[in-house]
């Protein structure tokens, strides 16, 4: 079923998609956040043609060079699997590590890659606001595959050239925080989990947070979330006043939400910058590094935690 056309924004914008972020100067919040597409089903489903078919690739990974015919066609979106994966099938709101090139097919230019990532891979949550593009490649294949995606200039926007996708998803990544326990912060907020990672938080009988804190549940050991990373995250976020919960990504089937970390209030920023990529945080903060600047907002005088399950981070493209 196709739920949304495949829309991209420019050569630029097409290379750097997945790392495009999230509207600046907000949190997570479900009053603005859409509804996820069924994992079930292909959402854009692009097909083989002329222009895909004649894509040749030579080598592997980083090293792989991908090559186009002079005289390619480019009449449409295109997908071909240049060598077919045995793993589990990827659907839209998988989180998966992927290797990938965005190539012009004129210039033969590399305009965006994983090299950057730590073993040349990046992680990839198949969202289609944010990263259709690598929907367009990987959905409803296995992990393994190998795919070539051609993308006319037409469907860039205006001054854009052809470009093809070499992308191959190597893995499902865990949509929970795999790190290790750590002992409870006195004077915190507790959480439990159920058994499938989801929490439930537990306010204090104490005052409102003056200052924003934040304390590790779980320690990861992968990457650590730099400034301005796009970081892809589970969370809870509730009212200190009353405890009752106003937005979670658990709440919205448990697809992970990702973003940019300058993208949201100041006390979610500080939960997740500097920590590693499996870790579990709690974060308590006043009005003030909230939304207590947002005129109006319904959170604007309250005092919030949430509690974020960090599973992935990205450095922007500079």
């Amino acid at each position: 079923m196709r739920t949304r056309p495949l829309v991209f924004l420019s050569t630029v914008a097409a290379a750097t998609l997945m790392l495009a972020g999230c509207a600046g100067g907000a949190a997570p919040e479900s009053s603005g956040t859409p509804e996820p597409t069924a994992s079930s089903e292909c959402a854009l489903d692009a097909q083989p043609g002329a222009t895909s078919d004649s894509v040749v690739v030579a080598g592997e990974g980083a090293d792989a060079k991908v090559t186009v015919p002079a005289d390619a066609a480019f009449a449409g979106v295109e997908r071909t699997v240049v060598t077919p994966g045995d793993g589990e099938k990827i659907f839209v709101n998988d989180l998966v590590s992927v290797r990938y090139q965005i190539v012009d097919a004129a210039s033969g230019e590399v305009l965006d890659s994983s090299a950057r990532g730590e073993n040349g891979l990046l992680p990839v949550l198949l969202d289609t606001n944010q990263s259709s593009l690598f929907v367009a490649a990987l959905e409803c294949e296995p992990v393994g595959s190998k795919i070539a995606l051609a993308l006319p200039s037409s469907v860039l926007g205006d001054g854009a050239s052809n470009v093809i996708v070499y992308a191959e998803a190597v893995e499902h990544l865990p949509e929970v925080a795999t790190g290790t326990p750590v002992d409870p912060t006195p004077g915190m907020p507790t959480v439990k989990l159920d058994d499938k990672g989801a929490p439930t938080i537990t306010i204090p009988d104490s005052d409102e947070p003056t200052e924003t804190k934040v304390a590790v549940l779980k320690q990861g050991d992968g990457a650590t979330v730099a400034p301005g990373d796009l970081v892809v995250v589970q969370y809870l976020g509730v009212k200190w006043s009353d405890g009752k919960e106003f937005d979670s990504s658990w709440g919205r089937d448990a697809v992970p939400a990702q973003f940019q970390t300058t993208g949201v209030v100041t006390g979610f920023r500080t939960a997740l910058e500097g920590q590693k990529v499996g870790s579990q945080v709690i974060v308590e903060m006043p009005p003030a590094d909230g939304y207590g600047a947002s005129e109006g907002n319904e959170l604007q005088k309250e005092s919030l935690v949430f509690v974020v399950d960090i599973l992935a981070t990205t450095p922007v493209q500079q």
